[in-house]
C-alpha cells in the first residue's frame, strides 16, 4: 500500500504538472493570437497558432468523435495500468518507467481537454487581429461538446531551403526539414515514447512474459 501510495502521488503530481503548463500555454495562445499568427522566436523556432481536429502534430485522420473517444479509452488504460503496477508493492517498479507513463498520460489527457472542452468554452479563432477567441459562457462556443480543436503552437523549421534542380521529381521545390506544428501535449507524449523505447524496452517485454510475479530492472 506505501509504495501504491508513493508511486502514485508521483504520477499524479507529474501529470498535474504537464497538464497545467499545457493548458496554460493553449490558453495563452488561444486569448492572444489570431489563427496563423506567428512569433518568431529565432531562426529556427517560432509560436506558430493553428488548430486541427485531428491527430497529433497536425494529422487529420479519423472521424473527430471516434478520436476523441478513442482518445479517452485510451487514457482510462493508462490510468488503469499505472494503479496496477504501482499496486505490485513485491516489484521494483523503475521510477523512470512510472514518470514515462506519466508523461504518456498528461499529454492525452491535454489534448482530449480540448477536443471535450474548448468548442463549447470559446468564441471561434479567425484570421486577423479582429478574430482572437475568447472565453463564452459555457455552450456557447463555436462548437459542440467533443467537437473542440486542438491547439498547436510549437514549430521548428530547422532546416529551410529547396531541393537541388538536378533531383528528379522534387527538384527546385521548396523544403522545411522538421514542419510539423504541435504542442506541449503532443511533446511530453512523444519523449515519453522514446524514453520508453530507448531505456525501457527490456522491462516492456519482461512484464508481457513474466509468470513468477518478479519484475527484473536494470
Amino acid at each position: 500500500m506505501k509504495q501504491l501510495l508513493t508511486k502514485g502521488r508521483m504520477a499524479a503530481i507529474i501529470v498535474t504538472v504537464i497538464l497545467f503548463i499545457d493548458q496554460a500555454i493553449k490558453i495563452w495562445v488561444k486569448t492572444h493570437m489570431f489563427r496563423g499568427e506567428k512569433i518568431h522566436i529565432t531562426d529556427w523556432f517560432y509560436i506558430y497558432f493553428t488548430e486541427n481536429p485531428g491527430m497529433a502534430f497536425g494529422m487529420e485522420i479519423f472521424n473527430k468523435l471516434f478520436l476523441t473517444s478513442f482518445r479517452i479509452i485510451a487514457a482510462g488504460l493508462i490510468i488503469w495500468y499505472i494503479w496496477k503496477i504501482c499496486k505490485k508493492a513485491k516489484d521494483k517498479i523503475p521510477t523512470g518507467y512510472i514518470v514515462c507513463l506519466s508523461a504518456i498520460l498528461a499529454g492525452a489527457l491535454g489534448n482530449i481537454i480540448d477536443c471535450v472542452c474548448y468548442g463549447a468554452i470559446f468564441s471561434e479563432s479567425g484570421y486577423g487581429f479582429d478574430k482572437v477567441a475568447s472565453f463564452v459562457p459555457i455552450g456557447e462556443g463555436y462548437a459542440p461538446w467533443f467537437y473542440g480543436k486542438v491547439v498547436d503552437m510549437f514549430y521548428f523549421p530547422l532546416i529551410e531551403t529547396n531541393w537541388p534542380s538536378w533531383m528528379p521529381f522534387v527538384g527546385g521545390e521548396h523544403f522545411i526539414f522538421f514542419s510539423p506544428i504541435f504542442n506541449f501535449a503532443d511533446a511530453a507524449i512523444s519523449c515519453g515514447i522514446v524514453a520508453l523505447i530507448l531505456f525501457y524496452s527490456k522491462y516492456l517485454s519482461h512484464e508481457e512474459t513474466k509468470t513468477d510475479g518478479n519484475v527484473q530492472t536494470d
